[in-house]
């Protein structure tokens, strides 16, 4: 029998966070992951520069619904207490856009920190080792595992969510949950890109396939999100959907603009009277892609010169350059999602130490919780906050 004071399952972003604080504290960790390597989702995320904080990190950044749930964790560790951990370490770091703190380098640099630290502070990490069943014991639980059996006075529950099973993400954690008397939110995918089935739009969708649009604005269910839209073959991603993507339910339409920085009515008057012999998808292709300028107006307007509109045509376009609607057929699901929205009900969970309201020395922490961030650092600001607040009582 294998004895550990602490026992962390999930060697991602959150249980590395959690381990290397609890084993500074003097705590005896045993960190265990059923994958060959800990931090994967740290190594893919970002686009191989893990996004690891963001600048302007706030509760609001996060849906959840116990909302007030997050607050406590995040306000004892902050965005600040890991950048000066960044920077302890010399890691290379730079603001991309809009508070987002991306590695100079790789985001093997976050991952190599991590494991410095809790190499430094004596963890033991172990991969590739499954559990094979968890058991309530008379001095904490007791794991059965390919490793053998070992047992604890604390279990963390560091398993994330459901998404990028590629990656290894499976519903253990939410098992564990369960076995304990937790209950569990419908869970979904969450910044993850739109799918869509129409034939005109997806022949628009694949004929643009790999153009991005800077500016646009999406919203849906009275939130909004200003940033970049990338079409695909399969239909929509780039930061804007994937940020809608997790207050969007099947069925309901999405609106887009898709010039929100110009006074459409106002500049295509104004095309109108200085430019009236140029056609429309000239005028619209020094604001999209010549391609794409086309195939708006293919599909949208009848393009002809400024001269021959309407006041009520030109009006037209405008609306529909602003106000796009469109109903997505679903979204590409957990195979691509950044995030699993829903989880363990945090009404069950101490917001001041992550255990369980339910089983005493059991904790729950990152993504396996009810708490889903929005693109830009916040996920993982959630790891390293949960996982730090877990820490200072196991």
């Amino acid at each position: 029998m294998l004895n550990s004071q602490v026992v962390i399952i999930g060697a991602g972003a959150a249980g590395l966070m959690c381990a290397l604080s609890a084993a500074t504290r003097g705590r005896q960790v045993l960190l265990l992951d059923h994958a060959n390597k800990p931090g994967k989702k740290i190594l893919m995320s970002g686009g191989g520069r893990c996004n690891f904080t963001n600048l302007y990190c706030e509760p609001s950044n996060y849906l959840s619904s116990n909302p007030h749930f997050c607050k406590s964790a995040l306000a004892r560790y902050t965005q600040w207490d890991f950048i000066g951990l960044v920077a302890k370490h010399g890691v290379a770091y730079h603001e991309k856009k809009l508070g987002q703190l991306f590695c100079d380098n790789k985001a093997n640099d976050i991952l190599d920190m991590l494991l410095a630290e809790c190499a430094e502070a004596g963890v033991t990490l172990r991969t590739s080792t499954t559990i094979n069943s968890i058991s309530k014991s008379a001095t904490g639980y007791a794991l059965d595992s390919s490793a053998g059996a070992i047992s604890c006075e604390s279990l963390v529950i560091a398993t994330g969510g459901l998404s990028i099973p590629t990656l290894g993400a499976t519903g253990f954690g939410y098992q564990v949950a369960k076995q304990f008397g937790h209950t569990l939110l419908p869970t979904r995918a969450g910044l993850v890109p739109f799918t869509i089935t129409d034939p005109s739009l997806k022949t628009l969708c694949s004929e643009l396939s790999g153009t991005s649009v800077e500016d646009c604005l999406v919203s849906c269910n009275g939130q909004s999100f200003r940033e970049n839209i990338l079409f695909t073959h399969r239909g929509l991603s780039g930061p804007a959907i994937l940020q809608i993507s997790s207050f969007w339910q099947p069925g309901e339409s999405i609106s887009i603009d898709l010039l929100p920085h110009i006074d459409l009515p106002q500049w295509l008057s104004e095309q109108q009277q200085t430019r009236p012999n140029s056609e429309l998808k000239t005028l619209l292709s020094e604001l999209f892609t010549k391609k794409m300028a086309t195939l708006l107006s293919d599909s949208w307007f009848v393009s002809k010169p400024m001269k021959q509109y309407t006041a009520s045509e030109l009006k037209a376009v405008a609306e529909q350059l602003a106000n796009w609607q469109l109903v997505p057929a679903g979204t590409e699901g957990y195979r691509t999602a950044e995030v699993t929205l829903g989880g363990v009900d945090t009404h069950e969970v101490s917001s001041k130490t992550m255990e369980s309201l339910k089983s005493p020395g059991l904790y729950f922490i990152g993504e396996v919780l009810d708490v889903s961030g929005h693109l830009g650092g916040f996920n993982f600001q959630w790891a390293w906050a949960s996982g730090f607040a877990a820490a200072q009582f196991v």
